[in-house]
């Protein structure tokens, strides 16, 4: 993956995703006032450059992919001009600097011992171990029972981007929520690609994924960059009926093999809860 054309395709999808009246520009280019005809989407190089302060030669090195010679204070001042979140300003602060050395993770993490009777220990919440490719490498029963047997799964496709991508029963858990979860994911993938730069592994599941689902390689396109915080899944499992849960991802620093450890959970006293007690029991 090409550490340039990444940062340079990032700022230039947000650069075109503002609108001129958005930031008090008429649609000629100039201020409010002006006249002429707009020929490109969004904003131009130099109207960015002008709203963050900064030299047009500086942003237009910086969108070329060339951002190691730019300091944090113009990143800022770009960020602000684009309007970046703050998920998606920390990641071009990673992107526009020469990657530091990452150990590669193309070998698969272990689940510690105590992680494992950590997972085994939850009753009624769903529990998976997640690498940093979004492998999934720990679950306990609730999560098989409840996301379909990952055991059975060939170890390459036994990710997170395999299930919503290229799993048509998994997909179908999700229904008409399926386009906003596959979403958050791709999302946070990016957040792990800016994480984990120089993780060749990461990078080779990233373009397997472009090359497999044509729903991952348009999303992708579209650089969206979230963190995977705290969100809401409806299912429709074919045992249990609807499930609405709720899921957190917690980090593990003693584990930077891993993304984290995802915990679904049910509202206390939902039609949910007593379907997920229902598929404990099984």
């Amino acid at each position: 993956m090409d550490d340039r054309a990444e940062l340079s395709g990032f700022l230039k999808s947000r650069r075109a995703r503002l609108r001129p009246e958005d930031v008090g520009l008429h649609d000629g280019g100039g201020v409010r006032g002006g006249g002429g005809v707009r020929r490109v989407v969004g904003l131009r190089r130099e109207e960015l450059a002008r709203l963050a302060g900064v030299s047009i030669a500086h942003y237009t090195r910086l969108e070329q992919g060339r951002g190691d010679a730019v300091s944090d204070e113009i990143l800022n001042a770009v960020g602000a001009a684009l309007r970046l979140d703050a998920d998606e300003l920390a990641y071009l602060r990673r992107i526009a600097r020469r990657p530091a050395p990452c150990p590669d993770g193309a070998t698969p993490p272990e689940t510690p011992d105590g992680l494992r009777r950590l997972l085994g220990s939850f009753v009624l919440t769903p529990a998976l171990v997640v690498g940093r490719h979004t492998q999934i490498v720990g679950w306990n029963r609730l999560a098989a029972a409840v996301f379909g047997d990952f055991a059975a799964l060939p170890g390459d496709r036994r990710t997170l981007s395999h299930l919503l991508f290229a799993d048509p029963h998994r997909r179908a858990l999700h229904r008409a929520g399926w386009e906003r979860a596959a979403r958050g994911h791709v999302a946070h993938l990016r957040v792990l690609l800016g994480r984990f730069r120089g993780d060749a592994a990461l990078a080779v599941h990233i373009d397997h994924m472009r090359g497999l689902s044509e729903d991952f390689a348009r999303m992708w396109a579209e650089y969206p960059v979230a963190q995977a915080r705290s969100r809401t899944y409806v299912l429709h499992h074919p045992v249990a009926g609807e499930l609405t849960l709720h899921g957190e991802l917690v980090a593990l620093p003693d584990a930077p093999a891993c993304c984290g450890l995802e915990l679904f959970a049910a509202e206390p006293g939902s039609a949910s809860e007593r379907a997920l007690r229902e598929l404990a029991g099984r």
